[in-house]
């Protein structure tokens, strides 16, 4: 069976994103960002918010055609545009680059997904994310924890009345302090 694996950068203090959406602080280099290909290429499906959707799609799908991308950038525009895409959104109308809109998160039909065929799944956006953990839809959790302190901005977590006990997998440091930590829910 296929595994829902969360896969976000947080900074130490817990954000996923800083006041007004503020990403400036990840720090993505190149050794990092071949991980995250590597990792990301593998995978059966992405599965996103709205928020994240849009987000994406304002710049990969045309990012390799820009003479100054880096390859490992180029490399993901490739993967990201290739891969199929599960957004979901109430009010999300048009998309593109293989990409389907669900109006909401239905345990059901996302068993029935983690039940088919092909890579793991790789979930994406802090709302989606909170949805899904409510739900135990989560299988694993990479995160990413940049050596920042952001301060204020919007938390990876949302509150919880219950307590979810993870088994560590793996931890792994890169070149630039980013550290993952890898767990099983």
């Amino acid at each position: 069976m296929r595994k829902v694996i969360l896969s976000m950068q947080v900074s130490l203090d817990g954000f996923f994103e800083g006041l007004n959406q503020d990403l400036s602080w990840h720090m993505v280099d190149d050794e990092l960002h071949r991980h995250f290909n590597e990792q990301l290429a593998a995978m059966g499906a992405f599965l996103d918010g709205r928020v994240t959707y849009e987000l994406m799609a304002d710049f990969w799908p045309t990012a390799d055609s820009d003479p100054d991308t880096n390859p490992s950038m180029a490399e993901f525009a490739r993967i990201w545009r290739d891969m199929p895409k599960i957004v979901y959104s109430r009010t999300l109308s048009t998309t593109g680059w293989n990409t389907t809109v669900v109006p909401e998160v239905v345990v059901d039909e996302v068993q029935a997904l983690k039940a088919q065929p092909g890579g793991d799944l790789a979930l994406g956006g802090a709302n989606l994310a909170d949805t899904f953990r409510r739900h135990g839809l989560i299988d694993e959790y990479w995160l990413y924890i940049h050596p920042v302190l952001v301060g204020q901005g919007n938390p990876l977590f949302k509150s919880s009345d219950s307590v979810a006990q993870l088994q560590l997998l793996e931890t792994r440091s890169f070149g630039n302090g980013v550290t993952l930590l890898r767990y099983a829910a």
